[in-house]
């Protein structure tokens, strides 16, 4: 494999992203690229349509998804890649994911409500409710309606990441366990910067390794938008000692965040490290939906 070109870290219209698979389809045709993952939060629905929108020539997709994960020592994010749809593990962990998220929504509005009198109308919240995964981007957008910001990072800076809702999560093992026993790769996905807004040490994210492997984890996202390059270098650090998988995302989400379809820094390296070729054979001998 000499050449690759690859975003394995997209979300679209089915979670958090402003791009339908449609569009992120046709993007991907133009730039050249080789393989990619739609990575939608808690719903495995963008993959379904994307694998019916494919065609000969296109590149080559795998199947994703990231799940927001959460306990007594942290936040984290973990990616599913290549795992059958159909396993009774992997639709528990959706549902159970969802139904999480919907209620973080709700406890989110109430609070919103009490702290700074932001409040939807009925048929607002029926429509936020109706989405197949409602998330802070989507109350950012009615804030910026009312007045309370004047863009997406304002409300989340002033808002959203200011309140803390509380609720329930997905503990990270149950979803490693989960997306293993449905014979996908799990991978950690931005592990220095935590759940997307910290900054964790090397060291930090060592011990974390070492809590997930033992339950199956197997990649590492070696590259990310929002790395810069002693991050990489210590994640690429981490994968090639535990010998796991790496991965390279954008977390793209259209105009919900200011990073662009395929910005993963791959470019950094001098040459593509032995984890994520490592991780794309895998996938290919195994996983990959073929165009068609």
């Amino acid at each position: 494999m000499l050449y690759c070109k690859v975003d394995l870290h997209i979300h679209s219209t089915f979670s958090d992203g402003t791009d339908t698979p449609a569009v992120i389809l046709e993007r991907l045709r133009e730039g050249g690229f080789t393989h990619f993952s739609l990575s939608d939060h808690d719903t495995l629905k963008g993959c379904a349509e994307m694998a019916r929108l494919l065609a000969t020539g296109d590149p080559a997709f795998i199947r994703g998804a990231e799940f927001s994960c959460e306990d007594e020592r942290g936040k984290y994010h973990v990616l599913a890649y290549g795992y059958d749809p159909a396993a009774p593990s992997m639709t528990a962990l959706v549902d159970a994911s969802h139904g999480y998220r919907v209620d973080r929504v709700k406890r989110r509005l109430d609070l919103l409500k009490q702290a700074c009198g932001f409040s939807l109308t009925e048929a607002e919240r029926e429509a936020l409710f109706a989405l197949n995964n409602p998330g802070k981007p989507h109350i950012a957008e009615y804030m910026i309606k009312y007045g309370y910001a004047a863009t997406i990072g304002e409300a989340f800076d002033n808002y959203l990441n200011k309140y803390e809702c509380g609720g329930d999560h997905v503990k990270p093992e149950d979803a490693i366990i989960a997306i293993k026993e449905a014979g996908g790769i799990p991978v950690l996905a931005h592990a220095p910067l935590g759940s997307g807004n910290q900054r964790l040490a090397a060291e930090e994210v060592e011990a974390r390794l070492k809590r997930f492997i033992p339950c199956g984890l197997r990649g590492l996202e070696g590259f990310y938008s929002k790395y810069t390059s002693e991050m990489q270098s210590e994640m690429l650090s981490l994968a090639d000692k535990y010998d796991l998988f790496v991965t390279a995302g954008s977390d793209y989400h259209g105009t919900h965040k200011t990073v662009s379809l395929g910005e993963t820094h791959l470019e950094m390296t001098e040459s593509y490290p032995g984890g994520l070729l490592a991780f794309l054979q895998e996938v290919e001998k195994r996983k990959v939906i073929a165009a068609k």
